[in-house]
């Protein structure tokens, strides 16, 4: 953050709510000078990659998006951090997924339980998701985020929390010696505001905290070894996953991923994570030219890029600037909160009354997604801004009317389906875990859904203002733990923009997050325990799977597997595609975690030598059945030469094929030669 935003932050004393809640940051508490540095600290990465065939995608909830193919593996990134002087100790995750389910958090916690007993626990790991939209579907126990792809997918879900166990693993196997430090940066052309007209509505005091209507702070953590070898960083920006529209069928981290990619790439063994902060009305799309299929690639990779790049740089300038942390050793609290039921003091409403949040209902803005971030709009007829028409007559458009059963009921949102009421046990969590914690200065408020930057902003304050610290000190980590769409604030709820049309619990749901985190601070601040709340729900019983059952393969008659049927040309040119078809089997019987669908291959004398594989952003692997048919499977691998690139190369495919008794067997395919001058 600049002097500037310092400076109005410190000296504003902004009233945000009519019980008088204030702003500002005096008054904070020194440094603890036996705060211990102590550390142990460890990194890890596993593979969460999931169906990249046949099985819808997350993040869009466009039915018609179904995967066909991979233009980048989606890895977790795990974090250990042990204070040795205290014993505690804090696991972060990051996983290039969209949304962090409570299906996740339940089935990674018994999974950790059984091979660490109590040491990592609800209580001090956090999961969290950096928000691809080109990622697998179908990985929640809650109804409204499976239908989607048409129900539970359990392999993908598998891979999933697969993934992320082996990261911690990783990272706890990795556990050494070290030292955490800490930099700062800005982003102003990462990121732009998607919902101007709602943040527009917020108070002139709020607003000129963000000039541009964003939140363009990037705040990096540095892990070293006490070797002297740099081994993470994890790299936090508000920006939606979204650079990759809902056109896209292939499997990618998007442009937080392709920022992994490029640091990781650089320093091999090196974990470079970059989580959202309070990214719920911050698009990557600057320029529709960029979003649409008309832009300069169809596939919207040019515009991933770039946004990906601008975080990478900006995330080693920080990295490069690092200073040690005015306060060491580390904590973390969690309990869990029904959002459904929350009675909230006046302290915390923007009128100073008391007021309530509601089950989960889903607004018609919601179902008309976000304009700036979906180039298809499922149902036209629906449009951002939609309020609920019976209310706008009774002067309730603006704000709610008096009645307390309207206002209760969600006002001005026109309602279009129930979720948090609907059969069997609701179709989104009522219960979700609220956490937070602490990394030496660094505090992090892990709220299961995604959060505007107004309403990050009110929620650090509190947060800060009761463990006395500087907000600048307090970020907001979102997709955390769980997911139930957006937070916004009060003002921005009521203009029904498509973040408010999906802020479940209703108009007082960011007041009831100011009011639990507070509690939930005010205990780790003198150290008590609140307990762990109510027990969420286990979904997990009955989780139907809509889609039939892939059929065995076969090869496409006259063909055997591996044959090419498509060879490439003789010679190319650094940046021009190059395209092989092979004969193949449906990439799902196995998603080659540990290995990858293609190499390729680069003549280094006699040898061969493997310089991309699918996890290259120059390579793109790609399935489809043939027409007519529904067992044979074509595979299409795309290369382009990066800058540089000269010598001779083929291309290799890998795969398995599955027979009709359900043996899986391993199958492959080779190009003929070519040149790259």
């Amino acid at each position: 953050m600049d002097v500037t935003r310092r400076q109005l932050i410190a000296g504003a004393a902004v009233t945000v709510a009519g019980g008088g809640l204030a702003l500002s940051t005096a008054g904070r508490a020194p440094a603890a000078p036996s705060d211990s540095t102590n550390y142990l600290v460890g990194c890890g990465i596993g593979d969460v990659t999931g169906a990249v065939a046949g099985q819808g995608m997350m993040g869009y909830s466009n039915p018609e998006q179904v995967a066909a193919g991979l233009l980048q593996r989606c890895w977790a990134r795990a974090y250990i951090i042990v204070d040795q002087a205290t014993g505690k100790r804090v696991v972060f995750l990051t996983a290039d997924i969209a949304c962090l389910f409570e299906s996740h958090h339940m089935g990674l916690m018994e999974k950790l339980s059984k091979r660490f007993g109590s040491l990592y626990t609800e209580a001090n790991v956090n999961l969290n998701a950096q928000h691809s939209h080109a990622s697998c579907g179908g990985t929640a126990w809650d109804y409204a985020y499976s239908l989607a792809a048409f129900g539970f997918k359990k392999n993908s879900y598998d891979a999933e929390v697969d993934g992320m166990f082996a990261a911690i693993v990783r990272a706890h196997d990795n556990l050494a010696p070290g030292t955490i430090t800490i930099g700062r940066e800005e982003l102003h052309n990462a990121s732009a505001n998607r919902s101007r007209v709602a943040f527009d509505a917020n108070p002139a005091s709020e607003k000129k905290l963000f000039p541009n209507a964003i939140d363009p702070q990037v705040t990096v953590l540095r892990l070293r070894h006490a070797s002297g070898r740099d081994v993470g960083a994890i790299t936090w920006f508000s920006t939606h996953g979204t650079s990759l529209a809902d056109h896209n069928v292939l499997i990618a981290g998007d442009n937080k991923g392709y920022a992994s990619y490029l640091w990781e790439r650089t320093q091999p063994g090196f974990v470079a994570a970059f989580p959202q902060t309070n990214s719920g009305d911050m698009t990557p799309n600057l320029s529709l030219e960029w979003f649409t299929p008309s832009g300069p690639t169809t596939d919207n990779k040019r515009n991933c890029e770039l946004i990906g790049e601008r975080q990478y740089v900006a995330g080693r300038r920080a990295f490069e600037a690092t200073r040690p942390m005015t306060r060491g050793g580390v904590d973390s609290i969690t309990r869990y909160v029904d959002m459904s039921a929350v009675r909230v003091a006046g302290t915390y409403t923007p009128d100073g009354k008391p007021a309530s949040t509601t089950p989960a209902m889903m607004g018609a803005a919601a179902a008309a997604t976000s304009s700036e971030d979906n180039y298809e709009q499922p149902l036209p007829l629906l449009v951002e801004g939609m309020t609920n028409p019976l209310v706008a007559a009774l002067g309730g458009d603006k704000k709610p009317p008096i009645a307390p059963w309207m206002r209760d009921m969600q006002a001005p949102k026109l309602i279009l389906f129930p979720l948090g009421l609907m059969p069997p046990s609701g179709w989104i969590p009522s219960v979700v875990p609220l956490q937070i914690m602490r990394i030496g200065e660094l505090v992090l408020v892990a709220v299961p859904a995604e959060v505007t930057v107004v309403a990050g902003l009110r929620l650090r304050q509190v947060v800060a203002d009761e463990l006395r610290v500087d907000i600048d000190n307090v970020l907001i980590q979102g997709y955390a733990n769980s997911y139930t769409q957006y937070v916004t604030t009060p003002e921005e709820y009521d203009l029904q923009q498509y973040e408010g049309g999906e802020t479940q619990y209703g108009r007082y749901t960011l007041p009831a997050y100011m009011q639990e985190f507070a509690k939930l601070a005010a205990a780790m601040a003198s150290g008590r325990s609140l307990g762990r709340g109510p027990a969420p729900v286990d979904k997990s019983g009955f989780q139907p799977d809509l889609l039939p059952p892939v059929p065995a393969d076969r090869p496409i008659p006259g063909h055997a597997y591996g044959d090419v049927l498509r060879q490439p040309g003789g010679s190319y040119r650094p940046g021009q595609p190059i395209t092989v078809d092979f004969v193949g089997a449906h990439p799902n019987n196995d998603f080659r975690h540990g290995g990858t669908y293609l190499e390729v291959q680069r003549r280094e004398g006699d040898s061969w030598t493997t310089v991309a594989d699918d996890n290259d952003w120059s390579t793109e692997f790609r399935w489809a059945r043939p027409p007519g048919s529904t067992d044979t499977s074509r595979i299409t691998i795309t290369w382009r030469p990066p800058a540089g690139a000269s010598g001779t190369y083929r291309i290799k495919y890998d795969g398995n094929s599955r027979d009709g008794s359900g043996r899986i067997r391993q199958i492959s395919g080779m190009s003929r030669t070519f040149e790259v001058r």
